[in-house]
């Protein structure tokens, strides 16, 4: 199950313990981690990425415009987490963040928890069994919230792309009844539409195609995991694989 997870730390020191546990649940095959970020809340309320140590790297890529990089606006707000980083990717983060599905209890409990001067680890990652996480955690002081990374935003697209094929069809309807002074009007509004539904079109087909990769690129992780393992270690890696294509399958067809 595809899960964003923020575990908050009372000091950067077990944060970076809680980096490296991740990375080691995620070499044991109890989890699959695709993206990981270290961020510290300040003391004016906005939240900062911290460097993450090169025996540990992220992955691939800015948060920003990713689901990480909403939640972390969301958090500390999209002017605290964009500083430095240009005007383009200060408009990416705040459309990002108000475009998002997000849980609201979860944004609460979160931010309640992080307060000024303690750190949080944020992670995009594949979790069946809440267990492992959980028991490298707590020695180290992680309180660990979950949220699933639901079909919610693909549904709000999904109706949003309806509902402009709805207008569509009902300015068309209009423009072959209006009078001529109305009619050129009446077109720059459907052609206006058109290509905002083409638009949206070719983002979805970017996603769709962001979808595979990702996917792709958490099977070939664990099958070179598998490779490593015997015995009922490599069962439980070929099952996550197995898990994961059915996923994706199941949400293809949803």
């Amino acid at each position: 199950m595809n899960k964003v997870l923020t575990i908050v730390f009372n000091d950067e020191k077990s944060a970076y313990a809680g980096v490296s546990a991740l990375h080691a649940l995620d070499g044991e095959g109890s989890i699959v981690l695709s993206t990981l970020a270290v961020i510290k809340k300040n003391t004016d309320g906005t939240v900062s990425q911290q460097s993450v140590d090169d025996d540990f790297p992220p992955p691939s890529g800015t948060l920003v415009g990713t689901a990480l990089g909403s939640l972390i606006g969301l958090l500390g707000g999209p002017v605290g987490w964009a500083v430095g980083a240009g005007t383009g990717a200060l408009i990416g983060v705040i459309r990002d963040v108000y475009t998002a599905e997000v849980d609201s209890d979860f944004i609460s409990d979160v931010s309640t928890a992080l307060t000024p001067g303690k750190y949080a680890v944020i992670a995009d990652v594949d979790e069946e069994w809440v267990t492992p996480v959980d028991t490298r955690m707590e020695p180290i002081g992680g309180v660990v919230f979950r949220m699933v990374k639901s079909e919610a935003e693909e549904e709000r697209r999904s109706r949003e792309a309806a509902a402009r094929r709805a207008e569509l069809d009902q300015l068309k309807a209009e423009h072959a009844k209006a009078r001529s002074d109305r009619k050129a009007k009446l077109q720059a509004q459907i052609d206006q539409l058109r290509t905002r539904l083409s638009k949206k079109l070719e983002e979805d087909q970017q996603r769709s195609k962001q979808a595979v990769a990702a996917m792709q690129a958490k099977v070939q992780a664990l099958q070179k995991k598998a490779e490593h393992e015997q015995g009922d270690a490599k069962a439980a890696i070929e099952a996550r694989i197995a898990g994961l294509r059915a996923e994706y399958q199941r949400q293809q067809h949803a």
